[in-house]
C-alpha cells in the first residue's frame, strides 16, 4: 500500500509515522513534510506544497497512490478532495462545500443554530461600530473570532471593553487576518472544561477516535495569547461515558445527518471542540475538518489499528465494518515552540534530538534539514510525546524527553496535563 500525507506539521509527521508502522504499508510520502518525516523509515518527503493541487494530483497518479490523507485545513477549503475525486484518486477528507464547517465561523454557527445543535449565542458583523455596541449589550468576557482560517490564532477572549474594541478594530479595520477577518463572529464566553472530540466519518457512518484535551493558551495556567496548541493528552478524563454519549447523540450524529440532508455529505476527520459545563452538558465551540494538532501526536501514539486502512474503508463508505484498537495507556505531548511564538520568533536554530523509544517520540512540526543538521523553521517546532500507565507517568516521561532536547530559544509550558490531574 502506498500512502500520501499532505502537510508539513506535527500532525502530518504523526499521521505518516502511524501509517508506516504497518507491514501492509510499503511507502508513505509526505508533501512537503519536515525534518522529522524525512528521517523516518519508509517515509519520503516530496517537494510539493500542500496547496499545489495540480502537482499533488500528478504525483498521486504517477506513483499509483492507494490513499491520500489530508492534514491541514487550507487545501480542504480550496477543494482538493473534489479535484482528486474528479480524477478517481482515493482521498480522505471533506469536500469544498463540507469544509465550510471550518472555513467559515459564520457558516458553522448558522449551521449549528438552524439544526438545533448546542452552541453559544452569537452574531456576525462586518462593521466596527455595531460589533462594539453588541459587546456592550452582551457584557464581558466575550469571544471574538475571525470568520475565516487564521491558523488557530483568530480567536480572542476579551475580558475588557478595550480588549474587545482593539480586537474588533484589528480584524475589521486593521486587516490583521486579511480576508479571514473581513467578517467577525462575536459569541458568548462559555465556562467549563474544553475537550477535543474527533471522529472519522464516511458520509453516513461514524467511527470515534480516542478522546483528548489540548492547551490553547501559550503560558502556564492557561494564560497568555491563544496559539495553535501548546500540548495535549489522551484520553481526556473529563469525557465521561455520559458526556461521550451526549456528544455523539446531540452533536456528532445530528451534524453528520444534517450535512447529508443539506446536500454536503461529510467524509473525513471531524473535530468538535466541546465545552463541558458543570451539569455535564456539551456545547460546540468550533468545528475543524481535520485532525487536531497537537492532539494527533498523543492519539497516534495510542492507535493500534492501521490508520491508512481505516481511511481507505471510509472512502468506500465501509466505516461501519471497521473498528479502532487503542493502547490503554495515556499519552501526553508537550509542544516546544520558538521563543516569541505566536508573534515574532527566530528561525534557523540548530536542534539536537534524542533517539525515540517504544514509548517516547519527538514529533517534528516547524523543522527542516540543512547540511545534515535539524534546524527550527516555524513557531511550533516539536512535540515531545510519551506513553505512561496513567496521566501522571505520561507527563513525567514527556517532560524527561523535553529535557533531552537541545536548542537555544526553546519555549514550552511546564504544566501540560494539569487539567486532567
Amino acid at each position: 500500500m502506498k500512502v500520501l500525507i499532505i502537510g508539513s506539521g506535527g500532525r502530518e509527521h504523526a499521521l505518516a509515522w502511524q501509517c508506516a508502522q504497518f507491514d501492509e504499508v510499503g511507502q508513505v510520502f509526505v508533501a512537503p513534510g519536515n525534518a522529522g518525516s524525512a528521517l523516518e523509515n519508509k517515509i519520503y518527503n516530496i517537494q510539493i506544497e500542500s496547496e499545489d493541487i495540480p502537482g499533488l494530483i500528478k504525483f498521486a497518479q504517477s506513483e499509483l497512490i492507494d490513499i491520500t490523507i489530508v492534514g491541514p485545513e487550507a487545501p480542504l477549503v480550496l477543494g482538493i478532495v473534489d479535484e482528486f475525486q474528479d480524477k478517481n484518486l482515493p482521498i480522505f477528507g471533506p469536500s469544498k462545500l463540507a469544509s465550510q464547517l471550518e472555513g467559515s465561523k459564520a457558516f458553522c454557527k448558522d449551521f449549528l443554530a438552524r439544526n438545533n445543535i448546542p452552541t453559544a449565542y452569537y452574531e456576525v458583523f462586518t462593521k466596527t461600530l455595531p460589533a462594539i455596541e453588541y459587546v456592550k449589550e452582551k457584557g464581558l468576557p466575550i469571544v471574538i473570532k475571525a470568520d475565516g482560517l487564521a491558523a488557530g490564532k483568530g480567536v480572542i477572549i476579551a475580558n475588557t471593553l478595550s480588549e474587545a474594541t482593539s480586537a474588533i478594530n484589528d480584524m475589521l479595520d486593521g486587516n490583521r487576518f486579511g480576508e479571514a477577518g473581513s467578517r467577525v463572529v462575536i459569541e458568548e464566553f462559555l465556562r467549563g472544561e474544553e475537550a477535543s472530540f474527533i471522529v472519522m466519518v464516511d458520509g453516513n457512518n461514524i467511527l470515534p477516535m480516542a478522546t483528548s484535551q489540548d492547551h490553547k493558551a501559550r503560558d502556564n495556567d492557561d494564560k497568555g495569547p491563544n496559539t495553535g496548541g501548546m500540548g495535549a493528552y489522551s484520553p481526556a478524563p473529563v469525557v465521561s461515558e455520559l458526556i461521550f454519549k451526549d456528544a455523539m447523540e446531540n452533536v456528532i450524529k445530528p451534524t453528520v445527518s444534517a450535512m447529508k440532508k443539506e446536500g454536503m455529505p461529510y467524509t473525513g476527520f471531524l473535530y468538535a471542540g466541546l465545552m463541558i459545563d458543570h451539569n455535564e452538558k456539551v456545547k460546540v465551540l468550533e468545528y475543524n475538518c481535520r485532525f487536531g494538532d497537537p492532539e494527533t501526536q498523543p492519539i497516534m501514539m495510542r492507535l493500534k489499528t492501521n490508520l491508512a486502512k481505516l481511511c481507505m474503508a471510509a472512502t468506500k463508505g465501509n466505516l461501519d465494518l471497521e473498528s479502532a484498537d487503542w493502547d490503554e495507556k495515556t499519552a501526553l505531548g508537550v509542544v516546544m515552540a520558538a521563543n516569541g511564538y505566536p508573534n515574532s520568533y527566530q528561525k534557523g536554530e540548530t536542534i539536537t534530538i534524542p533517539d525515540a523509544s517504544s514509548e517516547s517520540k519527538v514529533f517534528h512540526a516547524g523543522t527542516k534539514l540543512e547540511d545534515g543538521n535539524i534546524l527550527t523553521n516555524g513557531g511550533r517546532v516539536l512535540c515531545a510525546t510519551s506513553l505512561g500507565l496513567n496521566l501522571e507517568e505520561a507527563q513525567e516521561k514527556a517532560y524527561n524527553l523535553v529535557n533531552k532536547v537541545n536548542w537555544d530559544g526553546s519555549y514550552y509550558r511546564t504544566d501540560i496535563g494539569f487539567k486532567g490531574l
